[in-house]
């Protein structure tokens, strides 16, 4: 599985406040613990201050890009943003966060995917709003697909998020997502899916326990990548586990060689 990781993200107080102070030896640290943990893409999230997204983003890119070549997941709903980070991305390999089915956001972000090649993480939402039940999602992924291969984009660079609501409030969102999830990866060959997973356990004590759960659920449905705090307790322990018993992990051996590197 496809392992984006989350915590450079300004929507979190300590990393809002690194975005302020210009602290990039804060970022380098997070990042640097991202990837021992086991990321395979950094995601980069510089959304706490509008005004200055555009630069702050910018200035984000240089500085994970001086610590890791781990390829980097720039996260904003700001199209401009993303297309002044793009440009200082120096590895070959870059994925856009995120595109929605709304209109005028595919108008300005399918062009950009198309033009520098990104892989793309695409909402199942659109102009109506959140999806409550899975065919909707189905609905909102086909009219993705089908606008995104208009661009030139192909399939197996798009990564649909079937948009995970809290379980807390929407106790039977969880259900519908693990079925969008399981008939987008039967009904669209070659696209993958992905989720901003801590959305599931928001206001829950004993998030993390939720989380990975719900990771080894989504997993068996099909899940090929997610958003994730790969330095969470447990969770790439769920996530080697959930893949063995999917059948995606040959005779367990990543399973066995995580362990015995555990000592366990």
């Amino acid at each position: 599985m496809l392992v984006i990781a989350e915590r450079i993200n300004a929507t979190r107080r300590r990393i809002a406040r690194a975005f302020e102070e210009r602290d990039a030896r804060l970022l380098a640290r997070e990042v640097r613990r991202q990837a021992q943990a086991g990321a395979d893409f950094i995601d980069v999230n510089a959304g706490s201050d509008p005004a200055r997204e555009v630069e702050n983003l910018s200035w984000a890119v240089e500085v994970v890009q001086d610590c890791t070549e781990l390829p980097l997941c720039l996260d904003s709903a700001n199209a401009d943003a993303l297309r002044a980070a793009v440009r200082l991305v120096r590895g070959e390999v870059v994925m856009l966060n995120s595109v929605t089915g709304e209109r005028e956001k595919m108008a300005r972000v399918l062009p950009l995917a198309a033009e520098c090649g990104a892989r793309l993480v695409a909402l199942a939402m659109d102009d109506h709003g959140l999806p409550e039940t899975a065919e909707r999602r189905m609905e909102v992924t086909a009219s993705l697909v089908e606008a995104a291969g208009q661009h030139g984009i192909p399939a197996d660079r798009l990564y649909v998020d079937p948009c995970i609501q809290p379980v807390s409030t929407s106790p039977g969102q969880a259900m519908e997502v693990l079925s969008a999830v399981f008939r987008i990866m039967q009904a669209f060959p070659g696209v993958h899916t992905t989720c901003g997973l801590s959305n599931i356990s928001f206001g829950l004590p004993g998030r993390a326990l939720v989380n990975r759960t719900y990771l080894a659920c989504l997993i068996m449905a099909g899940l090929d990548s997610a958003i994730v705090d790969p330095t969470a307790e447990g969770l790439m322990d769920a996530v080697r586990a959930a893949e063995a018993l999917a059948g995606r992990d040959e005779f367990c051996m990543n399973y066995i060689r995580a362990a015995r590197e555990a000592g366990v």
